[in-house]
């Protein structure tokens, strides 16, 4: 079961969604959670002239699982270059799946300033969900089995790749 997806046109479909659901502003600025979702905000980044620079999450310390998973050899430092205060800011993430991830993300993003309002964009949303977490835009929506996981790979080109946990 290995459908291949045009990225390019998922991308561009979001970037139109994302300027019906926000006027975007100087006081817009978008945020990818590392690495899959840096890859993906970095092309909607650009198709949508956001001013601001590119904000970039590690959310490793901030994730539930991180006293039994441990620490993840690749830890990067965010990088927010600009003030959360008063800011509607895209969150983007490759794969929305448990909601887990969002869920730290969001955690991280508080500690840094309180934004104006969270818009969460993600290439896929997969079933699965654990927690109440709901992407504002998707790309594609797709139905798993138990134990089949997507994969993003790039940064360039972009695919996606469905595994079988078996």
């Amino acid at each position: 079961m290995n459908k291949a997806y045009d990225i390019t046109a998922l991308i561009e479909q979001m970037a139109v969604d994302l300027r019906q659901a926000l006027d975007i502003d100087a006081r817009t600025a978008m945020v990818g959670i590392h690495t899959g979702g840096v890859w993906v905000a970095q092309a909607l980044h650009g198709l949508l002239g956001i001013e601001a620079p590119l904000g970039v999450l590690d959310i490793s310390f901030y994730r539930d699982d991180f006293t039994r998973i441990g620490m993840n050899p690749q830890v990067r430092p965010s990088q927010l270059p600009f003030t959360l205060d008063d800011r509607h800011i895209i969150l983007v993430d490759d794969v929305l799946h448990t909601g887990r991830t969002i869920r730290a993300a969001m955690n991280e993003l508080f500690d840094y300033g309180r934004p104006a309002s969270i818009l969460l964009a993600t290439l896929v949303e997969r079933s699965g969900r654990e927690l109440p977490i709901e992407a504002n835009v998707v790309g594609v929506t797709m139905e798993l089995a138990p134990g089949e996981q997507v994969k993003l790979t790039g940064p360039e080109p972009l695919s996606l790749e469905i595994r079988s946990g078996a």
